[in-house]
């Protein structure tokens, strides 16, 4: 079986073929994603007409929550164009089409084929703009009763100190995404032009001040990992997106295991990255042709 998969998000739109094994059968093509809806639909139909004869489906996994059919997006689709959440994805080819949010189609991919393997319980936290998070529980993902189970917006602290994208203050995403470094570097610098890009800088050439912010910020990490340990109790938690390569593993882990009241977990990267949703999403589509 070959699957047609995309990965859809802000910045780029990747895709490549996958077969049932999780291996890709073609190189992965990337794109910059388009500025508005139409142009993100006729980029998606343009590839699968190119491809259509070769496939049995197509996958997309997409920011955004989907709905429990697989089918389209249901909200919160982050910083993609104004009624892209509208697209009709079904539409787009004769073929079935399976739709799975980003960071679901990751974790299922890292189940599968990556780190989580003979894993049944398992979670997986990206830190990128905001922090997307996939679960699963005894074997299955864990969608909720709408497909939007997995989310970073309760808060962590009462003073309204700083305002998530949601519109709520003090959301666990706004202190432990790569969003939250950059607001860390501009406060601790009091400096509107710093970023996180300045903290990973002065990271690598041990400069103190940075260290100082980037180890309060991989604190606050620390506590969503705990938080996660402890509402679920898994296996191992990985930790995805470019930030995720700096945290310092085997110190989060002792400190993790030293103070929740679980079992003791893994903590590891997620092995895969760029192709994380592209390989998941192709595997969950499978499935669902089973």
């Amino acid at each position: 079986m070959k699957i047609l998969s995309f990965d859809i998000g802000g910045t780029k739109i990747s895709f490549a073929i996958v077969d049932e094994k999780g291996q890709l059968i073609s190189q992965p093509v990337k794109y910059s994603t388009p500025a508005t809806k139409g142009a993100i639909e006729g980029l998606l139909k343009k590839v699968i007409a190119q491809n259509e004869d070769k496939i049995d489906a197509v996958a997309i996994s997409t920011a955004g929550t989907v709905d429990i059919e697989n089918k389209k997006i249901t909200g919160s689709v982050g910083n993609l164009p104004e009624g892209y959440g509208e697209i009709d994805f079904q539409a787009l080819s004769d073929k079935k089409v399976f739709v799975e949010n980003d960071a679901n189609a990751a974790v299922w991919a890292e189940y599968k084929v990556g780190h989580a393997q003979n894993m049944d319980n398992v979670v997986l936290l990206t830190l990128g703009t905001g922090v997307g998070v996939g679960i699963i529980v005894n074997g299955k993902l864990l969608k909720g009763k709408s497909g939007a189970a997995g989310e970073t917006h309760f808060p962590v602290r009462q003073d309204r100190h700083r305002r998530c994208g949601c519109g709520n203050y003090d959301c666990l995403e706004i202190y432990m995404s790569g969003t939250a470094l950059n607001l860390d570097a501009k406060e601790f610098y009091k400096d509107d032009n710093a970023t996180s890009y300045d903290i990973i800088s002065g990271l690598k050439e041990n400069n103190p001040k940075a260290v100082h912010v980037f180890e309060r910020w991989q604190g606050m990490v620390e506590s969503g990992v705990r938080i996660f340990a402890s509402i679920f109790d898994p296996d191992i938690i990985l930790l995805g997106g470019s930030m995720a390569h700096f945290i310092n593993y085997p110190m989060m882990e002792k400190n993790v295991n030293g103070s929740i009241v679980v079992s003791p977990i893994k903590l590891r990267e997620a092995e895969f990255e760029n192709n994380a949703g592209i390989i998941g999403g192709a595997l969950l589509c499978i499935e669902s042709m089973k």
